[in-house]
Order: C-alpha cells, then sequence, then structure tokens
C-alpha cells in the first residue's frame, strides 16, 4: 500500500471536551441560503449535508447574528426564536449523520463595517468613530445598558444553539466587527468600564465567554474567531493581541480561530489569489508560546501547506473554506490517498463572494456548478449512452466532456492546439495564477479516468464526418482578440497578450495597452519579472472588470511594483518608439517602449458555430466564449448545463 503523506490529517483530536474525526474544518462563510423566517433553506442544507459526506471533521456556519437587529442584512439564522429551532436541529442530525460536528458561529454585529443603506442608518460601535464604507458618518457608541442587553442576548443564542443540537459556539470576534472594535484602540475611544486599558477593552469579549458557558455548561466548547495581525497602520498587531488570545483563555475559551486582516485589508478578509497561499498561516507561531488551548487557522490553504502548518507544531486543525465549496469530497479523497482527483479552489472570489456582494443571492463557484444546487444537479447515469463530440478544449468544452462522460456518454474532444485548457492555460503563466494550472491538469487526469478521447492538433471544419455522425456537439471554440483599428498595430514590436503570454515579450520597457483585469495580470507579472510596465487605459481607472476585493489586492500590488498607470488616455497610434496617447485635457505624448501589448479585450469566435448552428441545428450547443465572452465561471457553468441537458 502506497504511503498516505495525509496520514496526520486524520487523527482523531479534541476541541473541549469534543473529539472530532479529523483535523480538517470547513471555514464559516455565510452562503446566502436561509429562509426570511430564520431557518435553513432546503438548498442550503444540502448544501452543508454534501460537505459532511464529503468527510470534514466539523463545519462552521458562518454569518449568524445573535438577531434580526444586529444582523448585517442578509439572511441569518434566528438564534432568537425557538420556533425555528425544529428546522435547525434537521440540520445539525444532517451533519451528524456523516459523523461530522457542527458549530454555530455567531456575531453581536459588524459595527462601524455594516453595509450603506442595510440595518440601521447610523452604525453602532464601541465609539463614536467613522464608519467604514460612509467616514463622513459617525457610529453611535453604544450605551452601557445597551452593552448588557447584547450579553443578554447571547444567553438566548446560546441557548438556541445547544437546543437545536449545534456541538459548539464560535463567537466571531474577527475582521474589525463589533467586538473587535472594543478590542482594538483604533476604534475603541471609550473611557467607562468597556474602555481605556486593554482589560477594560477585553471585558465586551470577556462577558460574552461568561454568559455562553453560564448557559450550555462546560460540555459545549466555545471557539473564538480573531484576527491577530489587522495589517494597516494604526490597527492591531501580533504583540497587541497576545495579552487578548491569553485573556480569551483565562475566560474559558476551548479553541482560536486565528488569521489576519480587517476590513481596511478586504483582500487578507477574503484573500485573493493575488496574496498566495497559507498567506495567514504566519500568526500561528507566536500564538503558540502565548496559549496552550487548540489553535485553528485558515487562509488559502492547499493540503500541503496545512500539512507543513500542523507538522510545524503551531496549529492544530486547518482550516478550508472555499476549497471546500470548490470540492466537499476534498477530506475523502485525501483520507483515500486520491490527491490528484481533489478539484482545486481557484481563489478567485468570483462566484462566491462576489456573487453574494454583487447579486445579494446565495453563493456559487466558478469550478463546481452543483453548489448550494445539489438537490437539483445530481449526476446520473444515463439508460441512453449518446455519441458527443466536443470541438474545443478550453474550461467550457472540459467541463461538457465530464459531466457528459460522467453520464455514461461516448465522449470525444477535438482541439486544435497541442494542449488542453485554451487561452484559460495560456494566460495562467505568472505564480499567482498556479491554481488555474492544477486546475487544467485536474481535468486532464479526470477525462482520462473517464475514457475520454483527446485530439490535439486537431482542427474539426463543418464538412468533418465525425460531426455528421455525432448526436450531439458541444462547440467551445472561444475567444478571438479585439483589436481596433489603430495605425501601426501590424508593427513587429505590437503584439497581443495572448500571443505575450505564448511567447514572453522582448525588451525592457513594456507598454500595455487596455488595464483591464487581462492587461493588469500582465503588467503585475511582468513587473514581477523586473520589466518596466505602463498601463495606458482610456477609463478613468484600471481594473473596471475586476471582482471588487481581487481589485484592491490587485491595485495595491501593481504600485508596489512600481507599474505606471496612465488612465483618461487614447491610444491613436502605434510607432516604433512606442505608443502615441491623447488625454483629454494635455497634449499628444509618446509613452516608449520596446514591446507594446495589446489588451483592448476578446470577441467570441463565432464563424464556425454560425455554421454548426445552420447545419446542424437540432443538435448543436454552443458554450463559454464562443456565445458570450465572459470569465472562466460562465464559461464552465455553460458546460455544465449543456452536459446536464443531455436526454
Amino acid at each position: 500500500m502506497t504511503e498516505n503523506k495525509f496520514e496526520k490529517f486524520f487523527e482523531q483530536t479534541k476541541i473541549g471536551t469534543m473529539y472530532l474525526k479529523n483535523r480538517l474544518i470547513m471555514s464559516p462563510m455565510g452562503t446566502f441560503t436561509p429562509m426570511q423566517d430564520g431557518t435553513e433553506s432546503e438548498e442550503g442544507m444540502m448544501y452543508y449535508e454534501e460537505r459532511a459526506r464529503g468527510g470534514i471533521g466539523m463545519i462552521i456556519i458562518g454569518a449568524q447574528f445573535l438577531n434580526e437587529k444586529t444582523a448585517q442584512g442578509g439572511p441569518t439564522f434566528a438564534f432568537d426564536n425557538n420556533r425555528a429551532i425544529p428546522k435547525m436541529t434537521v440540520l445539525c442530525e444532517r451533519v451528524h449523520r456523516w459523523g461530522t460536528k457542527i458549530c454555530a458561529q455567531i456575531s453581536p454585529g459588524t459595527g462601524r463595517n455594516g453595509m450603506p443603506d442595510i440595518g440601521e442608518r447610523v452604525p453602532i460601535s464601541s465609539s463614536a468613530i467613522p464608519s467604514f464604507y460612509n467616514p463622513d458618518m459617525i457610529c453611535r457608541a453604544l450605551t452601557v445598558d445597551e452593552i448588557h442587553t447584547i450579553i443578554d442576548s447571547w444567553k438566548v443564542a446560546a441557548s438556541f444553539a445547544k437546543k437545536a443540537g449545534f456541538d459548539a459556539i464560535e463567537i466571531h470576534g474577527h475582521a474589525g466587527y463589533l467586538i473587535d472594535q472594543f478590542f482594538s484602540p483604533i476604534w475603541n475611544k471609550r473611557t467607562d468600564e468597556y474602555g481605556g486599558s486593554a482589560e477594560n477593552r477585553a471585558r465586551f469579549a470577556m462577558e460574552t465567554v461568561q454568559a455562553i458557558r453560564e448557559t450550555v455548561g462546560r460540555d459545549m466548547p466555545i471557539l473564538f474567531r480573531i484576527s491577530l495581525d489587522h495589517r494597516f497602520e494604526g490597527g492591531r498587531t501580533i504583540g497587541d493581541s497576545m495579552p487578548l488570545i491569553e485573556a480569551l483563555e483565562k475566560a474559558g475559551v476551548d479553541a482560536l480561530d486565528v488569521d489576519a486582516g480587517a476590513y481596511e485589508t478586504m483582500d487578507y478578509i477574503f484573500p485573493t489569489t493575488y496574496v498566495g497561499e497559507s498567506c495567514m498561516s504566519y500568526v500561528c507561531k507566536e500564538a503558540r508560546k502565548h496559549v496552550h488551548i487548540p489553535i485553528i487557522n485558515a487562509g488559502n490553504h492547499s493540503p500541503e501547506t496545512a500539512l507543513a502548518l500542523i507538522n510545524s507544531g503551531d496549529c492544530d486543525f486547518a482550516m478550508f473554506g472555499r476549497q471546500s465549496i470548490a470540492d466537499p469530497e476534498f477530506p475523502k479523497k485525501l483520507l483515500e490517498n486520491r490527491r490528484e482527483d481533489i478539484r482545486p479552489c481557484l481563489i478567485c472570489n468570483e462566484e462566491c463572494i462576489g456573487r453574494i456582494f454583487g447579486r445579494l443571492t446565495q453563493l456559487s463557484c466558478t469550478v463546481n456548478s452543483q453548489v448550494c444546487m445539489e438537490k437539483y444537479f445530481e449526476i446520473k447515469k444515463t439508460e441512453k449512452p449518446l455519441n458527443i463530440v466536443v470541438i474545443g478544449a478550453g474550461p467550457g468544452g472540459l467541463e461538457a466532456a465530464r459531466v457528459a462522460a460522467m453520464q455514461g456518454h461516448t465522449v470525444t474532444i477535438y482541439e486544435k492546439r497541442n494542449q488542453i485548457g485554451g487561452i484559460f492555460r495560456i494566460i495562467a503563466s505568472p505564480s499567482f495564477k498556479k491554481r488555474i494550472r492544477e486546475l487544467i491538469t485536474w481535468y486532464g487526469g479526470q477525462l482520462k479516468k473517464l475514457g475520454v478521447t483527446i485530439h490535439l492538433n486537431a482542427e474539426l471544419t463543418s464538412d468533418d464526418p465525425v460531426l455528421n455522425s455525432a448526436d450531439k456537439i458541444f462547440v467551445a471554440t472561444g475567444s478571438v482578440p479585439f483589436v481596433p483599428d489603430i495605425p501601426g498595430k501590424d508593427r513587429k514590436n505590437v503584439v497581443g497578450v495572448i500571443e505575450a503570454h505564448l511567447n514572453g515579450v522582448e525588451g525592457n520597457s513594456v507598454v500595455i495597452c487596455g488595464g483591464g483585469m487581462s492587461g493588469c495580470d500582465t503588467a503585475l507579472e511582468l513587473a514581477q519579472q523586473g520589466k518596466k510596465v505602463t498601463i495606458i487605459e482610456m477609463m478613468s481607472e484600471c481594473a473596471r472588470d475586476v471582482m471588487a476585493v481581487n481589485k484592491i489586492s490587485i491595485l495595491r500590488l501593481l504600485k508596489e511594483h512600481t507599474v505606471t498607470m496612465l488612465t483618461g488616455s487614447k491610444v491613436t497610434a502605434f510607432t516604433e518608439d512606442g505608443v502615441l496617447i491623447e488625454t483629454k485635457d494635455g497634449p499628444r505624448q509618446t509613452v516608449p517602449a520596446d514591446t507594446i501589448i495589446t489588451a483592448f479585450g476578446q470577441r467570441p469566435n463565432t464563424t464556425l458555430p454560425d455554421i454548426l448552428r445552420r447545419k446542424y441545428a437540432a443538435k448543436v450547443t454552443v458554450i463559454g466564449d464562443a456565445e458570450k465572452v465572459s470569465k472562466a465561471g460562465s464559461a464552465i457553468h455553460s458546460g455544465f448545463y449543456a452536459a446536464m441537458a443531455l436526454e
């Protein structure tokens, strides 16, 4: 038998009096699935149960609040209403069925981080300080009576959680939310018993722990989530946080869930691919010196980084959030020594937190179309196998082929390039896109196991006999670059962004025309190689098409790598010496460059799809960018839907 290097994960380990079957925990994350009556929807229950079935040791449900008044505005469990207990019991028991523990993470509110136009018009906080989203709005400081009311609400919520069957409670003292605002001098300006000294600033949290303990007794573990390093000037440092965690242990907390960041550094609250893997594990080393209770850590972990952290002795449990979304069975696959079968999370933030932020709807996943739709999107074996031809091995074509093969159909892929992945793979050359390369490798492995035939360097025409004999044709020809008719666009020093990724870039001075996500990512990659890079963007800012949290990272890193961003600038010509631009108010000028990269965007590659639609209308489905240029998640989802529609 091959040695399983992940065996350490599967030691049974205690938090308080509670045993977990392994050291893998699902991070607390909002889902936007709860119902308006404060109970979980069937979609949400299926989502959590699928992760329990996949082998995770404990699930922490996130983004839950003491009551509707303290909620940020999104749907939340009604921890203040006993009428919701029966439905919550169903959730707990469906998770328990699989030997998984379930923990309720609860927050007393976002405080100054409250989103605009949601909840109280004037946010509450520890003190009269500027609110996060609108610094011109000054928060209302909680009165002592209101603090005592919140503490009493914790007793109600803790009683609810215990009656419903939750195994543990996690206090949300993290991310610069309300409890964190009491902890931190930058936000806590009080002069009463809840402000001033470190002991007074911790009083709100300590009374919270005490209230919960009095309610649930000694046998129900209490976890505390805390950011040990705010990562912004004036915020709490690791050194500042050590007395706090010592006090929390003394108060009776059974485990600490530690990481870094605050809303001022939001790309650590929702860590992006740009900040790297294991981006917050560094806080564990110092924490281990100060407490004796178990330490839990999250932050873009891969199985390898989590294992290294646990093996170091600085941490006891590793948390996986978005990886649990992307592949709910990853713990089972690790247990069975099938690391290669784990579908990687891209850390893209697009369909999970980005979808919730942008549409106020339940989360999804770029690489897993079944998320929160497990009840409806079960992949079943067909009784009528079909002959499926897939044209194009980009992410949409690969997903269509995978799902169709899982259903039992005979699938053949024809790809004109010499490898699978399409443009998605070509642009994945920088280190911060390693997960994309891993996803393409995963697809290759899964398709091989499923018996899918892949023909590389094979460009089909509309007259190819294989199309006539196919039962269904999935056309995933992707997109082609769009380049405006700018004088000099055919010069040798002008290359497209895809060509630049394929063949590299000559010279030290590079100008990128187009400041969208593709242009910004390419600029960062080249700047990290030591090149002098300038982005020219017609609009007023760069990265306008980048998800908000990711945008924080990319703009910060571009600045750190001294990338020049010329916004409000129109490209009028390409010359031997560089790019001629004009601005609204200034004269024309030439931006010097050894190489000019065009990144104006992509257009659907419609030539073959249009012909096949006419010739084989009844059996053609066009998917991915060939239908509409978008991000990878849209292509993968369209491939999934195309295969699921087979009958």
